[in-house]
């Protein structure tokens, strides 16, 4: 019964996420509710995964990849390089609300890393001037 209450749990946090683009603190009691576990096993899990967010994001939500492959190919570089591009830290957004920074662990392109993840789309092999780019593509969006 219990990994099928875990899933659940990632079931019900994935689609509140997906509905409002973070996990709202309000929800967290809801979710327990509405699976009969306590609010401590649901923390537990949305504080377990670095997947879900606290706070409302900016527009575009850029990822850099820090697992071990990245890291050895030069993500914590590029992840310097991008703290200074969008003017945020780690689990920040912007000033201007455009843009939310958020490190992830794996994005599945090992064999070409360094990763990076903007909105839903992967970029492999990224460096600081394809990264530059891609935001200054978002930026002239409307």
């Amino acid at each position: 019964l219990e990994p099928v209450r875990g899933k659940g749990i990632l079931l019900a946090l994935q689609t509140t996420q997906d509905l409002f683009t973070y996990v709202p603190n309000e929800a967290l009691s809801v979710v327990a509710n509405v699976l009969n576990v306590t609010r401590a096993e649901v923390h537990g899990v949305i504080s377990f995964y670095h997947y879900f967010r606290h706070h409302k994001p900016g527009k575009h939500v850029v990822q850099v990849c820090r697992a071990e492959a990245c890291q050895a190919n030069g993500s914590e570089s590029l992840l310097a390089h991008t703290q200074t591009l969008l003017g945020c830290g780690l689990h920040e957004t912007s000033a201007d609300g455009r843009f939310t920074l958020e490190p992830v662990y794996c994005l599945g392109l090992c064999a070409s890393s360094p990763a990076v993840q903007v909105n839903d789309k992967l970029f492999a092999r990224m460096d600081n001037a394809k990264l530059s780019r891609v935001v200054a593509e978002l930026e002239n969006q409307p």
